[in-house]
């Protein structure tokens, strides 16, 4: 079994970012971690903060991976095209979010990603990201 993770904007300052928030724990830290306890599985990673670069990864994985776990951090909702970009590809999508989005800032219980995604998993921190696996497995 093959699944990209696809992480967005400011996601590289895991670790250093509102550790309050999003925990002391690097993502390349966890993705090891995450590797570790599901060594049958094909792991890809990319991270960025550029939205163009986030859709070119979902349509270059999103036919061929058997499963794609985003975080779309805050283009969640901003993103149209993300959301769009989903919706064009056939492999499924796990939303995961580390915080719970619902109980922030109003702006950020609306997602352009939900609706184009499988499921969503938010508020259990990195947790989260196993748990998309498994629903995977």
């Amino acid at each position: 079994m093959t699944i990209a993770i696809i992480n967005g904007p400011n996601l590289n300052l895991l670790g250093t970012r509102e550790p309050e928030v999003y925990g002391s724990q690097t993502f390349e830290q966890y993705y090891g971690e995450l590797r570790g306890k599901f060594p049958d599985v094909e792991f890809s990673y990319f991270q960025s903060n550029v939205e163009g670069e986030l859709i070119n990864e979902l349509q270059r994985v999103g036919f061929t991976a058997d499963g794609i776990i985003i975080n779309p951090g805050g283009y969640t909702h901003t993103s149209v095209a993300i959301g769009d970009a989903i919706a064009a590809i056939k492999t499924p999508v796990i939303e995961v979010h580390i915080s719970n989005v619902h109980a922030r800032e109003e702006f950020r219980r609306l997602s352009h990603v939900s609706a184009k995604a499988k499921g969503t998993i938010a508020g259990l921190g990195l947790k989260g990201y196993e748990l998309a696996v498994r629903w995977f497995l």
